[in-house]
């Protein structure tokens, strides 16, 4: 009987997978919507945890499927850096009942920006995916106070290549394919409670793994692109008042070439995305051969987080 159950849930994130990839005539008769309804379909769909020391946390349930299921809230959130959270905060998060928290963010940036403050009895669990020395660049130039050095090291169009290039290594780099494929795995795991995963800014590692979970899901491409841009929404205004900070400190003189590093661009995600065709051939490919995945493991996926 198990075998049965396995074996029609497989069926099923097959289908589903061939609903959300391929060009269908469904996606295409949705497609115009996408840009006539995008605003009305973000209020309903996305979900903010509001809280003082930090911008972007978001249940990422309510999103529907192409199959006519909709994304279980209260399961699985997305943030930004937990250090700054005050005693409410904390207060809001217990309120979620974590049992994990994820924390894509590497040594260094944990060293700079503190480590996650949380519930008493929950702890992060670092699993680092790179970000080729973004950080440690933007250190560099911003301590540089050197306006030269800066518009040398960000300008000319040179910000916005580095993002494209760190979307790539999402799927190139097998270190970072298989923290992405851990978070997965525990994510499809119907022993674990709620999960919250995050990087500095949640909307890079954490908007593409996201990206990634939506789609896994059968959540439509033009959702799921919605969700990883709606990250410039959360931050803009958080982003704007750092770039005022750094002028009126004279750190920087032209604090405006940090926008395309502050940003979430459909640029940087087609990058990835362009990547993960080039390399696997679709996103299914990408889902079974670059981050070794099997049916069942998506079927359990799909099974605990699609009603």
């Amino acid at each position: 009987m198990s075998r049965v159950r396995i074996r029609r849930g497989a069926a099923a994130a097959v289908a589903a997978f061939a609903l959300a990839t391929l060009p269908t005539a469904a996606s295409a008769a949705a497609a115009p919507a996408r840009h006539h309804h995008q605003q009305p379909q973000q209020a309903e769909t996305i979900r903010q945890i509001t809280l003082q020391g930090a911008v972007n946390v978001r249940d990422l349930g309510g999103h529907r499927t192409w199959t006519g299921g909709q994304v279980r809230q209260g399961l699985v959130y997305r943030s930004d850096a937990l250090g700054k959270l005050t005693d409410a905060d904390v207060t809001t998060v217990s309120g979620l009942g974590l049992t994990k928290v994820i924390d894509f963010r590497i040594p260094m940036e944990v060293q700079y920006d503190g480590a996650d403050r949380l519930p008493a009895g929950l702890s992060a669990t670092a699993r680092p995916v790179s970000d080729l020395g973004l950080y440690a660049t933007l250190v560099g130039a911003i301590g540089s106070g050197d306006p030269v050095t800066q518009e040398q090291m960000l300008g000319g169009g040179r910000a916005e290549a580095y993002m494209r290039d760190i979307y790539r290594t999402f799927v190139t780099a097998p270190e970072n394919r298989a923290q992405f494929a851990a978070t997965l795995r525990e994510l499809a795991d119907g022993r674990q409670g709620p999960v919250l995963y995050h990087c500095t800014s949640g909307k890079d590692r954490t908007g593409w793994m996201s990206y990634v979970l939506l789609r896994a899901l059968a959540v439509p491409e033009g959702t799921a692109e919605r969700d990883y841009l709606a990250s410039n929404t959360f931050r803009a205004a958080y982003d704007a008042k750092v770039r005022a900070g750094l002028k009126q400190s004279g750190r920087m003189q032209n604090p405006d070439l940090l926008i395309p590093l502050q940003e979430v661009r459909q640029d940087y995600l087609d990058s990835a995305t362009a990547q993960m065709e080039a390399d696997y051939g679709s996103f299914y490919g990408y889902l079974t051969q670059g981050l070794g995945l099997d049916l069942r493991t998506l079927a359990k996926l799909q099974s605990r987080l699609v009603r």
